[in-house]
């Protein structure tokens, strides 16, 4: 490494033409040359030192590993997501990436679409998946008109729009300052469609709001911290004009999935991420205190396809697509002759698919479970 950044400072050193100036005329300019000189060649240094580790994280690797049998062609159903074609492929699915070739003659390369024919081949020894060409697939007119919509989701969108529309998970500083329910029409204390609410809280800019329950308060199993709120949506309601100097706001309930109670609160409405328009990958970093904190519906124990809830969010660079391997901590058993307890190895018990990520918990679905896991259980780099 040091050979080659002296080579570059040699290099630097000729193309700017550095020379020692003795001739008292020439000291001022060849202090500022040699100067500047100096700082190309600690540029240099700092280049090739920054770059290096990327290069060996690179070259670490390994090589993707196939299933066996796996098919050279494979016609896209209308009922595949991403991954289990990832996983149909691939030992580890969240590698993707690493497999799908790039399609320029596609116009969404990293889009695949029901009728979509899928082509493994080897490039310098390497698998590789590609589309084929689109204009070679007979498809049915106009089935490209909304792409995000008609291509296979990552996940089952079944599993996750009706949950991501219901649930998120609120930081307390913003739950608090949330406007609320002081009552309903006449003093009631739970409401309905068509009823009038009356909400008090900070100004109201929107016409409409959802209306959300506090369910359960998230707290990380090993410092304690509150991470959040997880909160489900009980209703929708709309702002009326108030009356007089009145510092209650009126609002009418425009839709319900639970009764509107006293103390409900309000937010705006936000985007949902539906599955679509991510890939499945490893964490940026080194997950490290990682743990399954809730799991939707109060299950007790978790398997294939529950929404779970962990502890890791967009402060530990976590994102959307990333999967994690669930762990459940090894058994103690006795020392048969030092006598005492050991504890086992931890016990690979699962994989998720992080899909919605908050600033300090994220949900996940529960993509394969080689026995039934508890909240409690570890998550890990997979």
């Amino acid at each position: 490494m040091l050979a080659e950044v002296n080579k570059g400072v040699n290099t630097l050193e000729k193309s700017k033409g550095f020379k020692r100036k003795t001739a008292r005329g020439n000291t001022k300019a060849g202090a500022a040359e040699t100067w500047q000189g100096v700082c190309f060649a600690w540029l240099a240094v700092w280049l090739v030192c920054a770059l290096a580790p990327a290069a060996v994280i690179a070259q670490a690797q390994p090589p993707l590993a196939l299933n066996p049998e796996v098919p050279l062609t494979y016609l896209v159903k209308p009922e595949d997501t991403l991954w289990d074609i990832a996983a149909l492929y691939l030992r580890d699915p969240w590698r993707w990436q690493a497999l799908w070739a790039e399609n320029p003659q596609v116009e969404n390369p990293h889009l695949i679409f029901p009728g979509d024919v899928l082509r493994l081949f080897w490039k310098d020894g390497s698998p590789q998946l590609t589309q084929q060409a689109q204009a070679d697939i007979k498809l049915t007119p106009g089935l490209r008109a909304s792409p995000y919509e008609l291509a296979i989701p990552m996940i089952p969108r079944e599993q996750i729009a009706p949950f991501l529309r219901n649930h998120s998970v609120v930081k307390p500083e913003v739950l608090d300052a949330s406007p609320y329910v002081v009552s309903g029409d006449s003093g009631r204390l739970m409401s309905g469609v068509g009823d009038t609410i009356f909400t008090m809280g900070s100004a109201f800019e929107e016409l409409d709001y959802r209306l959300i329950r506090p369910v359960t308060a998230l707290e990380d199993p090993v410092t304690g911290e509150h991470l959040g709120t997880f909160v489900l949506e009980v209703g929708e309601a709309r702002q009326r004009r108030s009356q007089g100097d009145n510092e209650l706001t009126p609002m009418t309930v425009t839709h319900m999935r639970q009764e509107i109670r006293v103390g409900d609160r309000l937010q705006p409405f936000g985007e949902t991420d539906l599955g679509v328009g991510f890939l499945p990958q490893a964490p940026q970093g080194n997950i490290e205190k990682g743990f399954l904190i809730a799991v939707a519906d109060g299950l007790t124990q978790i398997g294939p396809m529950d929404i779970v809830v962990i502890n890791l969010g967009e402060r530990e660079a976590l994102r959307v697509g990333d999967v994690l391997a669930i762990h459940q901590t090894g058994p103690l058993v006795e020392e048969p002759v030092a006598g005492g307890m050991v504890r086992l190895p931890d016990i690979r018990a699962g994989v998720l698919l992080v899909f919605a990520v908050y600033e300090r918990a994220s949900f996940g679905l529960v993509l394969e479970a080689k026995r039934a896991m508890a909240v409690g259980d570890k998550v890990v780099n997979p």
